[in-house]
């Protein structure tokens, strides 16, 4: 994450969403030493990895690589990974299978032994990146993989957010509101909202999370 803004801030302004794609994936790659990277190319758990959505001023379009949201004008636009789902489910039923047999609510949140039942999954899932789904990593990104979002010349508000807000609203209050609720009355994801992960004992999240709103 750290490496990537410093290169957003450093790169040229009229840069378009191919150019970004291979400088920051150069930025990243020249990280890494040459003798990490036949095990790099095999275990891609073991690269630098993230996610972001950037909104070009001058190409006027977002760029969502990975998996992150944004607002235009109210109007949500997803890029979650194609699995996420999958596993999400996945754990859910193996949570409600665990809480049939007696463990607790509370064990779950101490220790999401739910999670542990998909983390092979999780793991498996990072040998597509780059080739079902996008990421920054330091490897090439395929272009069809990332939407570009245009916008027009009228004014418009937008709201860009990483997915650790499962409800994303128009303001940052309401979106922290909504997660406060869903931490509250399903803090396992496994109801309302099912997520791959939980609210763990004394974290008031179950995932990261950024949250920039802004008038163009």
């Amino acid at each position: 994450m750290l490496l990537i803004s410093r290169y957003i801030r450093k790169m040229p302004k009229e840069s378009t969403c191919s150019q970004f794609m291979k400088g920051v994936t150069a930025y990243i790659r020249k990280h890494y030493k040459k003798s990490m990277l036949p095990r790099l190319t095999e275990r891609p758990e073991d690269r630098l990895t993230a996610s972001v959505v950037v909104f070009s001023r001058l190409q006027r379009e977002l760029w969502m690589i990975g998996d992150c949201q944004c607002l235009i004008d109210g109007e949500l636009f997803e890029n979650p990974k194609p699995e996420e789902a999958v596993y999400a489910a996945k754990r859910a039923e193996k949570a409600k299978e665990l809480l049939a047999a007696g463990t607790t609510v509370d064990e779950l949140l101490a220790h999401d032994a739910a999670r542990d039942f998909i983390l092979a999954d999780i793991v498996d899932s990072t040998k597509r990146q780059n080739i079902t789904f996008s990421v920054i990593d330091g490897f090439p990104i395929p272009q069809k993989l990332v939407p570009v979002i245009t916008l027009d010349f009228q004014p418009h508000e937008i709201v860009l957010a990483s997915d650790g807000y499962p409800f994303l609203c128009p303001t940052l209050t309401e979106s922290e509101r909504r997660l406060e609720e869903q931490r509250r009355n399903d803090p396992l994801n496994i109801h309302s909202f099912i997520a791959s992960k939980a609210f763990m004992t004394g974290q008031d999240s179950f995932d990261d999370r950024t949250y920039i709103r802004f008038d163009v």
